[in-house]
């Protein structure tokens, strides 16, 4: 039998008194109702084969390799998207690239009042709330900014441009906070622990959209996870990278001991991703991408592709490894059935729940297909089954890389690419087009592609980061 953790005695307790005062099966459905602690660990950055668990041979990850073996590994799990904002608008909305508010990856597109988040839908349901890292979804001040988006809380960088920075200020509900020349992750994570310190006796969200091992690669020297690698015969940046994937790998360990200090354990899940696929592949050292082809900005299995783990002592079975095909649009569905919060989610969003894959229990709805488009480089991507589809030169009809223009971007058109085919249940490095071998199935998947994408709204920035 599991040890009663400290919310359950509180609650128990609270139950038997009210049984006092209140008629029999009054408190019944709350008192059963133990919402569970969710922690959302999204590392940026972080190539597929980067964990031990998931194949590396050369970066050491003994906690998550852990929590992989006291949990479920999802082989088939994807991003919202190659780049970094995309990617958390989809992971936050529950739409996916085609259907998204923000679709471009200048960091300083914000999401509006009326866009509804995971936070949104969990405090609805009586959660804390707290994100601690790279919002990318709207600047401090702005409408778009992460507090008025559902999170009580929210410790970090607002516009991704300034999380290419590790020695700079952050803020906290967009009040500045200055490090004094502290390594910007090290506040991050301080501030993550202090948040799951401070809401161990009620239900919490705790969102860790951490930027490292994002570049530029940087940590310092007396890290413990530094002298790991600073003797190893590899480029700097080789050595750095893995040294930040260790750190990451220490700070889960250290989050998965306090939780057991603290006794809530038993009642905390635990994900772990990357927001896209690996920076660059280190090939000959890491191989962070393994056999899939491309990389961070690809619409190929390396630039989407991510891995993922999930944890739950006592509820997800351990040792489970799982071949569903997900990805981000499904994070708020499943959030949102796990804290008993379904009716909050909007009707038309594009994910699926994967509780019953998670727990072992019911019948597992699929994805008829699942998308995903780059609006810097112009490639789509779709799934369907074992099929994968990829469609690339496309055209902007206004280049949102150039300045001059921003906030007149119409979107893009869906011309001319032609449609590449992979049976990725056979050919997951995607070597092998087999487009004029199932002409049909090409046909198909190009369909998918343009039902799935609608013009996007305004992707106009509330203000370009000027380092402030």
């Amino acid at each position: 039998m599991n040890r009663l953790n400290r919310r359950s005695v509180l609650k128990l307790a609270a139950a038997g008194a009210l049984a006092l005062i209140l008629p029999p099966g009054a408190i019944a459905e709350d008192a059963a109702a133990d919402k569970p602690n969710i922690i959302f660990i999204m590392v940026d950055d972080l190539g597929y084969h980067d964990l031990g668990c998931f194949g590396s041979k050369t970066i050491l990850t003994p906690n998550i390799d852990k929590m992989c073996a006291e949990g479920v590994k999802f082989t088939d799990c994807y991003g919202g998207c190659t780049v970094c904002a995309p990617s958390r608008s989809v992971l936050m909305t529950g739409y996916h690239k085609g259907h998204t508010p923000v679709r471009d990856n200048r960091g300083g597109i914000p999401l509006f009042p009326e866009d509804v988040t995971v936070a949104d839908v969990l405090k609805k349901a009586g959660y804390a709330t707290g994100g601690f890292g790279k919002w990318g979804l709207g600047n401090q001040g702005k409408k778009g900014a992460a507090e008025l988006h559902g999170f009580d809380t929210f410790f970090g960088y607002y516009n991704q441009w300034h999380a290419h920075l590790y020695y700079t200020h952050l803020f906290r509900n967009s009040v500045k906070v200055e490090l004094d020349g502290r390594h910007t992750h090290y506040a991050i994570y301080d501030e993550a622990i202090q948040f799951i310190k401070e809401n161990k006796d009620r239900p919490f969200f705790c969102y860790c959209p951490w930027t490292v091992p994002h570049a530029p690669y940087d940590i310092p020297e007396d890290d413990p996870a530094w002298a790991l690698y600073k003797d190893k015969p590899w480029p700097k940046d080789a050595k750095v990278v893995a040294a930040m994937d260790s750190m990451i790998d220490r700070q889960v360990g250290e989050i998965i001991d306090l939780l057991k200090k603290l006794e809530i354990d038993d009642n905390t899940i635990i994900f772990f991703a990357s927001d896209n696929g690996g920076a660059k592949r280190f090939e000959g050292i890491h191989n962070s991408c393994g056999e899939m082809r491309g990389q961070k900005r690809s619409m190929y299995e390396g630039g989407i592709r991510t891995p993922m783990v999930a944890r739950w002592p006592g509820r997800i079975k351990a040792g489970t490894v799982s071949d569903l095909p997900w990805y981000f649009p499904d994070v708020m569905p499943t959030l949102a059935e796990l804290a008993g919060a379904t009716k909050e989610i909007p009707k038309d969003i594009d994910g699926i729940s994967i509780v019953p894959t998670l727990l072992g229990k019911g019948q597992q709805e699929k994805h008829e297909y699942m998308y995903w488009d780059d609006t810097w480089y112009h490639n789509e991507g779709v799934r369907m089954g074992k099929w994968k589809g990829v469609r690339t030169n496309g055209k902007f009809e206004v280049n949102p890389n150039d300045a001059a223009h921003r906030g007149k971007w119409k979107g893009m058109k869906h011309e001319s690419g032609k449609i590449e085919v992979y049976d990725l249940s056979k050919d997951r490095g995607e070597k092998n087009n087999l487009a004029e071998k199932y002409p049909e199935i090409a046909k198909q998947l190009g369909q998918l592609m343009d039902d799935a994408w609608v013009e996007p709204r305004s992707q106009e920035d509330d203000g370009v980061y000027t380092g402030k």
